[in-house]
């Protein structure tokens, strides 16, 4: 019936059927094995440039970016596309702001020159969870984070401290900017900076473009993380952040900011000679 409505004989229909996957159509499915691999690995996050950059940097296979946004469109695979978050930090009239040595110029070129911090938060069943972190605007990296139930300043002087701890900067060369959050005016973050010989930096008050590496990162937590599932107790989401940036965000997760590496591949193959030696 197909070959009398289309008015084609039999013989040439079953030498259609029959006729064996072209070269170039059996890379394209080797291919879009690899991609559906991928895209399963980043755990569903990755779209078409990340995708191509496992490929290329990661898998060293020579192809070409609008292909492999072809096969993905054609095969329904996508990313995730990022949402507004809202911002938690409250300003303290009484606190102690320190002036911007930032003024958004988040670019440092080399490790613990410049780090960012801020909180985020986010809902359980049981009630919210914030998060406080602390990351290197060289690499990307996040040096320092901490969780908890509450909002005050033990939740940020614990970021920092994990950062201080894994990265034992040189007094007086490490800047630390942050927002103008009760958290980080008060006098005991100013005095855990004071003791590590930081230089204190924060942005004017309202503007998350004064911080904006950050809202990025938390962006991106709240993207792939945070709003992929409804959150039954607060234990369970801090595991969750844990095991992301631990195990994903920090050592895999190709940024494109740095040349599609992950935070942790860059920074080991950036190293100051001096620290390579």
């Amino acid at each position: 019936m197909a070959c009398r409505v289309l008015n084609v004989s039999r013989s040439g229909y079953y030498e259609w059927r029959d006729r064996p996957l072209s070269i170039r159509e059996e890379e394209n499915a080797v291919l879009l094995k690899y991609i559906e691999q991928i895209h399963a690995d980043s755990r569903g996050t990755y779209g078409s440039p990340r995708v191509h950059a496992e490929l290329t940097l990661g898998l060293g296979l020579p192809v070409n970016l609008k292909r492999v946004e072809r096969l993905m469109r054609e095969a329904g695979i996508q990313g995730l596309y990022r949402r507004r978050r809202h911002h938690t930090t409250v300003r303290d009239p009484a606190g102690q702001p320190s002036t911007d040595l930032v003024n958004r110029r988040f670019a440092a070129d080399a490790p613990d020159r410049l780090w960012i911090t801020d909180i985020t938060e986010h809902p359980t069943e049981e009630g919210r969870i914030y998060c406080a972190a602390v990351m290197d605007a060289y690499s990307r990296l996040i040096i320092g984070w901490s969780t908890a139930d509450h909002m005050r300043t033990e939740l940020v002087t614990d970021a920092l401290g994990m950062a201080i701890l894994r990265r034992q900067p040189d007094g007086g060369k490490t800047i630390l900017h942050s927002d103008r959050g009760s958290q980080y005016t008060s006098w005991a973050f100013g005095q855990r900076l004071r003791a590590a010989g930081l230089l204190a930096s924060m942005g004017t008050i309202g503007d998350c473009y004064d911080n904006a590496m950050m809202e990025s990162f938390w962006g991106t937590l709240q993207l792939e993380l945070l709003d992929s599932k409804t959150w039954k107790t607060r234990d369970e989401l801090a595991n969750a952040i844990f095991e992301w940036i631990e195990c994903w965000y920090n050592p895999k997760r190709r940024h494109s900011k740095i040349g599609m590496r992950s935070p942790a591949t860059f920074e080991a193959l950036n190293q100051p000679p001096d620290a390579a030696a």
